[in-house]
C-alpha cells in the first residue's frame, strides 16, 4: 500500500507545474518513505528520513520558491523521450544490481552471519547502551555519524549562503538621465 501510495506520489510530481504543490508532493513523499522504513524496521533511516526528507528539505525548497517563481517553465523544444530513457536505463540497471541479494529476512544472508550476532550479543556489555541500533550509531560508529553531520551541516551552510547573497540591483533609468546613484 505504501509503494502504491509513493508511485502515485511521484506520479503526480512529474504531472505538476507548479512548483509549490511538487514541493508539497516531496514532503508528503517523504514521510510515506519513512513509514516504509518504519514498516522495514528501519526506524533509525526512517527518523532521518522523516527529519531530512519531510523537514529540513521541504523547509529549504519553500525558500527557495520564496525566492523565485512557483510556476515550472514550458519545455522549448527539447526532446523529452532522452530523460525517460536514461530514467529506464538506470532503472534496469538498480533492478539488475539486486537480482542477486537474498530474500528479505533471510536468515543465512551475509550480513546476519557476520557482525550482526557480536553486536547483539556484547553491543550492551561493550558500549554500556541497551538499545543495540543505538550502540552501534552512537559508538561502533560514532566516527562515521560524526562525518555524516558535518556533511550535513556543511551543506546546510552552503544552502544558507547561496540564499542569503544580495542580488545585484538593477538600476532604473528614467528617458536616458543617470539617476544621480553612484553604482
Amino acid at each position: 500500500m505504501l509503494l502504491s501510495f509513493l508511485a502515485v506520489m511521484a506520479i503526480g510530481m512529474l504531472r505538476l507545474r507548479n512548483l509549490f504543490a511538487v514541493v508539497m508532493l516531496s514532503g508528503i513523499f517523504s514521510l510515506l518513505s519513512a513509514g516504509l522504513f518504519v514498516a522495514l524496521d528501519a526506524v533509525d533511516v526512517a527518523f532521518t528520513e522523516a527529519a531530512v526528507g519531510g523537514g529540513i528539505a521541504t523547509v529549504l525548497m519553500l525558500g527557495t520558491l520564496a525566492l523565485t517563481t512557483d510556476r515550472e517553465k514550458p519545455p522549448e523544444g527539447r526532446l523529452q523521450i532522452i530523460p525517460l530513457l536514461i530514467v529506464v536505463a538506470t532503472g534496469a540497471l538498480l533492478i539488475f544490481g539486486t537480482l542477486d541479494m537474498p530474500s528479505y529476512g533471510d536468515p543465512t544472508a551475509p550480513i546476519h552471519q557476520h557482525v550482526a550476532p557480536r553486536y547483539l550479543a556484547d553491543a550492551e556489555r561493550e558500549t554500556s547502551v541497551p538499545n543495540v541500533v543505538t550502540a552501534v550509531l552512537a559508538s561502533y560508529r560514532g566516527f562515521d555519524t560524526m562525518g555524516e553531520l558535518a556533511v550535513i551541516f556543511t551543506a546546510g551552510i552552503g544552502v544558507l549562503l547561496l540564499l542569503g547573497r544580495p542580488r545585484k540591483r538593477r538600476e532604473r533609468h528614467g528617458g536616458g538621465q543617470s539617476g544621480g546613484q553612484g553604482e
